[in-house]
Formats: C-alpha cells, structure tokens, sequence
C-alpha cells in the first residue's frame, strides 16, 4: 500500500435524548448525498482529541468535548485507500438551541434513532457510521486517559 492511500480519521459519535447527530454531505467520489458521523482527517501536529473537537465544530458548530472513545476502527475502501479512524463518544445533558454547520460541504443536520440508522432516508458514506453506533450499544469505552498526548521531538 502507498503511504498516500493510507488516512487516519476521527468521528464524533454523539448521543442525545436516544438519538445520533449525522450530517449531510456528498461524497467526493459519487456525488451522492450521505449521511456520517462528524468526521474527518487529523490534521499534521494535532491530536486526535483536538482533531475531533475540531471536525465537530466545523460540521455542526457545536463545542463539545468527548467523554470517551470507542478504539479504532478500520476500512478498506472501495477507492483503494484504507481509512484507520477513531471514534468518540460525546453524550452532551444539554445544547445550544441554535447551532449549525461551519463548514458549507455540510448540507444539514439529521437526529436519527438506532432504528432509523438501520434504514436510513439517504446512504450511510461507509460501513463505519454503522460499526461506530454498534461499537457505541455494546458500552466497551475506553477513557480518554488511555490516548497519550503527543510527544514533542527529541
């Protein structure tokens, strides 16, 4: 595989009053319209917390902290890259009442049940979206002290 093909990612898994935040986009590959978690690319000298602090705000305007992460996950993908990506739990008591995307590649916001993710209205962009609210039900999170902050150079 060429280095070039390999991606390291980060999803915002959030839960609020029994319901998953997805968002709308287009996949850059299809066109299509999808639905994903708040998710993106870490970004060089940043680390997966601020990297998924960070795509969570620009995709739905909302700061929030994660509470814990769900391990990685791992996906060969049908355009030839391989996606490593991290998946984090953000379980909010409260929100803003007005809050929206900061980033115009979002098209909107959707509130969708378990039940509603496993027939969604639009496509899911992977099988991670899927896997990471699977991995969220059977409650094997890891606390954040588990990921060390990075290391400066020698």
């Amino acid at each position: 595989m060429d280095r070039s093909s390999l991606h390291l990612t980060v999803a915002a898994v959030l839960y609020y009053h029994g319901k998953f935040l997805l968002v709308e986009e287009r996949d850059k590959n299809t066109g299509q319209r999808v639905l994903n978690q708040p998710a993106g690319h870490v970004e060089p000298g940043e680390s997966v917390i601020a990297a998924v602090e960070r795509e969570l705000y620009e995709e739905t305007g909302l700061a929030l902290s994660p509470c814990a992460w769900l391990g990685i996950s791992q996906l060969n993908a049908s355009n030839g890259h391989f996606y490593v990506r991290l998946n984090f739990v953000f379980m909010p008591t409260k929100l803003p009442t007005h809050f929206q995307p900061q980033d115009n590649d979002i098209l909107a916001l959707h509130w969708l049940s378990p039940e509603q993710l496993k027939a969604p209205a639009l496509p899911l962009r992977s099988p991670l979206v899927l896997h990471a609210t699977e991995q969220f039900f059977q409650q094997s999170w890891l606390p954040l002290s588990a990921i060390q902050l990075p290391l400066a150079a020698l």
